[in-house]
Parts: C-alpha cells; structure tokens; sequence
C-alpha cells in the first residue's frame, strides 16, 4: 500500500468570515465554524484549532460527532461587552500532525451587537458653574454632558431639570438635546451665594441618570458700603479730655470678597480720629483738646468705601456741637485805663467806662464790674468813684478839688458769672483837671489886718533900685498859676515899677524934693485863668536921706491913733510884768531864808520906751542892757517904736545902760554886749532889727 506523507496542509474553504454576536450573548455560548480540509489522511490530517492571537474572549471547540461528522464551533468564553469593544478579529488556525506539521488558517470578525444595557453617564458627578450676578437673562450659565455607551437609539441622551420640593419658579433652564443650563432670570448674590439644581440625563432605551449642578453666584461690586451708628454723643464739653469716644459704629457691605472689604477714612483727623473697636466696629475719639471759643462746631465726615474696581463708597456725617465750660477769663479792651474830670465836678459825674469781654458764652461770659479790694496800707487816697456793675461806667461821687487831689488810682475787677467765676482786674487812673477857682495868695508883704510894713529907701537910689519884692502863690496848675505884676496904685505912680514877671517893686526914677517921704502902693497880682483872678498887695514906703532918720517921726506919732493904741498896750505890759517881777523878787528872798530852798525864777518882759528917761535915750542911742532881745518895726503911718521883749536873763535888772563898747559896771552881774551897726539890717518881712541879745 501507499503510505501517504504530508504534502498537503490544511485548506479552508473561506479566507474570511464575520460573525455578528449579541453583547448580551452568556459565557459559553458556541458559534460554528466551517471546518478546513486535508487531503493527507491518518496522522498528516488536521489535528488541531487554535485562534492567534489569544484573546481570552474565544476558544475553538472541535471534534467529530460521527466518522464523516466532523465540527468546529468558536466558543465564548466570556462576556463581551460592545460598549468596550464593538468588533474583535482574529485568525483560526488548523494544524495537521506531519512532520513537520503543515497549516492553514482563516480570518475570524467577530462584530458585536449593541444592547441597551448601559445608562446615559454624566462626564461629572457634579458640575459647577458660576455667573456674575449682574449676567443677563438668558445667559448659558454651563452645559451639563452625559454619555451613553450603547448606540443608536438606546445612546441619544436628552437631558432635563429636576426641581425641587418647593421650588416651582427655577432661576434657570436647559436645552433637552445639548444640555446648555441658561438662565431664566438675573440672579443676586446678596439674595443667595449659590443655587442647586439636579438634571436628569435619558436615554432611547428609557435608562436614566441624575447629576447635581452647583452654580455659584460670582459678587459683582453693586452695594456701597454701609455705616451704622450704635452710639454718638453731642454735645461735647470743650474741657473733654483726649481719648474720649464720641460716636461708635459699624460697617457692613453686602457684597463679598473684595467688595466687601470696607475701609474707614476720617477727613479731618486734627481733633478726631478713627480708632478700631472690634471686628467691623469702629469708634471716633477726640485726639486733642478741644476749645469751644476757637471752633465751636465740627462737622466730621467719616467715608467707608470697599474694595471693589471701581471702589464704592458711602459717608456718614457727624456734626459735633462744643459746649462752654468757663475757662476764660474777662479780658479789658485796655491794659489800663486814664480818665479825666474837671476840679468842682458835679456829684455822680460820668467820667469813662470800662470794657471787658469774655470769650466764653452765656453765663459764662455775662460780665460784671465792681472795685476790687485793696489793703487797707493800698486804699487810694479818695473813696469818691463808683462803677456800674453791668456796663462798668465810671463815675465820682463828689466834687473834687485839684489843689487837694490831683489824681487817684483804683483797681476795677471784672467778674464773669461761671461757676467757678474768673475775674480780671485793670488799673484806672482817675486825673483831676485844674480850673481856675483860686485867687493869688501874696506871701509877701504879709496882708494881716494890721498896717502894711514900711520899706526904707535912701533918696540918694537911683533908678531902678530895688525897693522890695512881691512874691505870691496861686494853689492852681498851668496857665491857671502863671501870675503877672501890675502896680495898681500908688502916692507916686510914676515913681515906681513892678516887674511883671518877678513881682519886683524898684524906683523908676530918682527921688526928688517934691516927692512925698511916705509913699503907699497897691500892686495887682493876676493870675493867667480864664476868667482870671487876682489879689492885691499893699506897701508903703518911706523915703530918708540917712537911716537915722528913723527916730525923726517919733514926737508926732503921739497924734495918731494907731500910736496912741500901741502905747496903751504897752503900759498895760510894764504893769504886768512889772507885777510879775516884785513877786518872783519876794519869793526869792522867802526862799533864801527858808533854808535855800528851791529858786524860782521870773520872766518879767520890759517896754524900754517907758522904763524911764535914761533907758529912753540908750534906745534912742542904740544900747540896751544886753540880757534882752528886741526889735523896732516901723508902720506906715506911725512913728513910735515898738519894743518886743523876749526873755530877761536874771530875775531882777537894775535900771542902768551900757554905753557902747564898754564892759560892765559895778554892781551889774553880767556884762552888756554892744550892738553894731551890722546887726541892723531889713529882714525878709520887711522889719528893721535893731540887734539881738543873747
């Protein structure tokens, strides 16, 4: 026999075929294949199926159900799955048993059939949008997508929103084939900061899946900041001390982020400031001392503005009122005040006003004046002015006279009514003006009742010898006190001049025969008033040709009543004294005798022109005892001397003279002193002294 050999491989009939498998299709499940063909018989034939590449998903079952029943079926050896892979290939290939073997393949497509086994898928379990809240109606807010693995029909997807329990009006809707969500209204972030809606994803094949969808409102910066006050105070002592919490507030912005930032910015910061409290809180306090009399009102601005671009703002305006507290004291107009008034004023006459003002207000500044207290060693030197408590006019109260006060000065105080009350004091000076309300007062020659004094003038003077002086005073000031000399009258009155100025009496010219010895005048003192007053002064004169001539008028004087008169008070002296002088004697022996007892001595005053005849003739001759002191005046009109005793040195005198220049004589008990030609002269009241003993 013919042994074969293996020439022949294995042929099958098709180079390709496809099958078309449910995905649906179980494990297990066999698909047959057409067998491929040897010719070689015995061992050489095919021996086995394989599939190349493996895939996992097939295996090849073959076998002969009968000598001439041979099959080959492709077994599925797990579940497919279109939605992971819709179509697979790969080849079977038969293999004989030769040596070597021989094969033959072919080309296995296995195409698998969709079933509506999957659910539409979303691509996110939650989708997230966001819109600005100012977005216009109908905007697309997001686009919500859902996926679905199987095809054709049971892969269309339509999509819808679910809403929720208790919402029936939805800001927003949804295309059912591209799933755009839109919205349907302007959304506001202060109402909500985000909505949540659920859609609903749909297949053909009726499977279904559910997604969330956030969509979060993005702020827009559409709200100004806002100010709340908690807390604000007015008005503000002025004496406020710094640190002090005014107003308290807060700030608030509806708006988020950095619209929302608020910050706070006080426009004028000099006597307040912002100082922050807790969290949006704010407090405005004073930073400096305040005072009411520089501003009395503040008008503050605070401005809140956030963050936002651009930035909104808002302001809250305080106005600040500063209440008075009495920190200021009066102040004068002047730091002191001169007023005048006439001398002889008019009681309560209005002389000046004082003015004082106070910053302050109200009580505060209600002004009243008084004289303030002095001590006693400062008390002015006139009680006489008064001022008006509520205008401070000043007045005196009594007339005034210069030549007594000429000025004064009181301290005027100035007294607000706050409490405690501030005072101020000013110095007023209060100057008494001069009027001519005195007359001229002649000094000299002196205008007693008695005569006026006699000047002596040797006949031998020339012109514009001096005779004698007027000298006069006027107690005003000024032009009131400037005096002038006239001669009013005189025996001569061409005889003598008077100085207008300096009041001086001198010849103006030489005496003649025809002159009379005893001349009288009457001189005008005038002073410069308006109108003016005046005084007069009377003086005589006497005309000699030696001063010896002194005792010439003596034997007529006796003629005179004015002579005789002197004479009468001069004998009643001498007896007086002459009285005094015997009993001092008497008590003088007395005490002698009564063991020496204690001396009294006696002051006896003698008239030397009635002594007796030879006292007469020593005066005459100018000696007298020298234990007196006398003088000799001569009066217009009289001739007699008058004697002035002083004081005797002992008590008794013997009735004797000292001739001149000799010593004492026997029986005298102190010597006798001449008297010199020297020793006479006229002294300023116009007396002739004879001399002066001592």
């Amino acid at each position: 026999s013919l042994e074969d050999i293996n020439d022949h491989s294995p042929v099958f009939l098709k180079d390709r075929v496809s099958f078309r498998i449910p995905e649906t299709s179980d494990p297990g499940s066999r698909f047959p294949l057409e067998g491929a063909q040897d010719l070689d018989v015995g061992s050489n034939s095919i021996q086995a199926y394989s599939i190349f590449p493996e895939n996992g998903y097939f295996s090849v079952s073959f076998g002969s159900r009968s000598e001439d029943d041979k099959y080959v079926e492709l077994v599925l050896e797990k579940a497919i799955d279109r939605e992971e892979q819709s179509e697979m290939s790969f080849s079977v290939i038969a293999e004989d048993g030769g040596s070597p073997p021989r094969s033959g393949s072919i080309e296995v497509n296995i195409v698998i059939l969709d079933a509506n086994d999957n659910a539409p898928v979303f691509t996110q379990e939650v989708f997230i949008g966001k819109v600005l809240e100012n977005m216009l109606e109908g905007s697309v807010v997001l686009t919500v997508v859902a996926r679905d693995q199987d095809a054709g029909v049971n892969g269309d997807v339509s999509y819808e929103l679910i809403e929720a329990l208790g919402q029936s009006d939805s800001s927003f809707a949804i295309d059912p084939i591209n799933g755009e969500i839109k919205l349907r209204k302007p959304l506001d972030f202060e109402d909500s900061h985000h909505h949540e809606v659920r859609v609903r994803a749909t297949d053909g094949g009726g499977l279904s899946a559910i997604c969330k969808v956030l969509v979060e409102v993005v702020d827009v910066n559409d709200n100004a900041p806002e100010v709340v006050v908690s807390s604000f105070s007015s008005p503000l002592p002025e004496n406020t001390v710094p640190g002090t919490v005014v107003a308290l507030f807060s700030v608030r912005d509806r708006d988020s982020g950095a619209n929302g930032k608020i910050s706070c910015a006080l426009q004028d910061q000099l006597f307040f400031s912002l100082r922050p409290a807790y969290k949006n809180y704010y407090e405005l306090v004073t930073v400096s001392a305040l005072d009411r009399e520089e501003t009395a009102q503040y008008i503050l601005s605070v401005t809140a503005a956030d963050a936002g671009s651009p930035p909104l703002t808002s302001t809250q305006t305080f106005t600040v009122d500063i209440s008075d507290v009495n920190d200021n004291a009066p102040v004068f107009n002047q730091t002191s005040y001169t007023m005048y008034v006439r001398e002889n004023n008019v009681p309560t006459a209005f002389v000046g006003a004082v003015s004082a003002a106070d910053a302050d207000v109200g009580l505060n500044a209600k002004v009243t004046y008084s004289l303030a207290a002095v001590a006693a060693a400062e008390r002015p030197s006139c009680s006489c002015i008064s001022v008006n408590a509520e205008n401070g006019h000043v007045f005196v109260l009594r007339p005034l006279d210069y030549e007594r006060l000429r000025q004064t000065e009181v301290t005027v105080s100035a007294s607000d009514a706050g409490s405690p009350p501030l005072r101020a004091n000013v110095s007023v000076r209060l100057v008494v003006l001069d009027e001519n309300d005195n007359a001229p007062l002649v000094l000299y020659p002196g205008q007693e009742s008695g005569p006026a004094p006699s000047e002596l003038v040797p006949v031998s003077a020339e012109a514009g010898y001096l005779i004698t002086k007027v000298v006069a005073v006027d107690a005003d000031s000024g032009q009131n006190s400037w005096l002038s000399y006239h001669l009013l009258r005189a025996t001569e009155p061409g005889l003598f001049t008077v100085g207008v100025q300096s009041g001086e009496v001198r010849l103006r010219r030489p005496v003649t025969d025809r002159d009379s010895v005893k001349q009288k005048l009457v001189v005008l003192v005038r002073d410069n008033g308006k109108p003016p007053l005046s005084a007069t002064a009377a003086l005589s004169a006497l005309l000699l040709k030696d001063f010896s001539d002194v005792r010439l008028p003596h034997g007529s004087a006796a003629t005179e009543d004015q002579g005789g008169s002197l004479t009468t008070y001069l004998i009643i002296s001498l007896v007086f004294v002459s009285l005094l002088f015997l009993t001092s004697t008497a008590l003088f022996v007395a005490r002698r005798v009564c063991k020496r007892k204690e001396l009294q001595a006696g002051h006896v005053l003698y008239g030397a022109e009635h002594l007796q005849p030879g006292l007469a003739d020593a005066a005459a001759a100018g000696t007298l005892p020298r234990a007196y002191c006398y003088e000799i005046s001569l009066t217009t009109g009289s001739g007699n001397s008058e004697f002035k005793f002083l004081k005797p040195i002992l008590p008794s005198l013997p009735p004797q003279s000292c001739a001149l220049g000799q010593g004492p004589e026997e029986g005298q008990d102190f010597p006798c002193v001449p008297v010199s030609t020297e020793d006479m002269a006229p002294d300023n009241a116009g007396t002739l002294s004879a001399g002066q003993f001592n």
